[in-house]
C-alpha cells in the first residue's frame, strides 16, 4: 500500500481518491450542459439523487462544503464546475482551500504565489 506524500497546504488526489469521489465527479461534470445546470439549480436535492452519493458527499455538495468536497473525493478539476454554477472562481477556492480572501489569494498568486512551511 502506498501513502500520499505530506505536501502541506496541498490535496494529492490519486486513483484512491478518484474511485471514493466518483459520484461526486460525476454529478459535477453533468454541470457543463446549460440544460443540466437547469435541472440542478431547479432541485438541487432532487438532481443529487440521480447519484451514487453517500449522504456525506450529498451533504458536502448541497452546503457546498468546498474543503469536504475534497476530502470525500472530488476533484478540483470537477469541484471547480459547481462553483462555476454559483458564479465563484477558482481564485475563491483557491482562498477557501488556503485560508485567505479571495483578494488576498489573487495578491499572493500575483505576487508570486504563497510561501509554504
Amino acid at each position: 500500500m502506498t501513502t500520499k506524500p505530506d505536501v502541506p497546504g496541498t490535496y494529492v488526489f490519486d486513483i484512491a481518491d478518484s474511485r471514493h469521489g466518483h459520484a461526486i465527479n460525476e454529478l459535477c461534470s453533468t454541470l457543463t450542459t446549460p440544460a443540466h445546470r437547469a435541472r440542478f439549480l431547479a432541485d438541487e436535492a432532487d438532481y443529487c439523487d440521480h447519484f451514487d452519493m453517500t449522504p456525506a458527499q450529498r451533504t458536502a455538495v448541497l452546503q457546498r462544503d468546498w474543503r469536504s468536497l475534497l476530502d470525500l473525493g472530488g476533484s478540483i478539476f470537477h469541484v471547480l464546475k459547481l462553483a462555476t454554477v454559483d458564479k465563484l472562481s477558482m481564485q475563491h477556492l483557491g482562498g477557501v482551500f488556503t485560508g485567505m480572501t479571495t483578494e488576498d489569494f489573487i495578491a499572493a498568486m500575483r505576487a508570486g504565489g504563497r510561501r509554504c512551511g
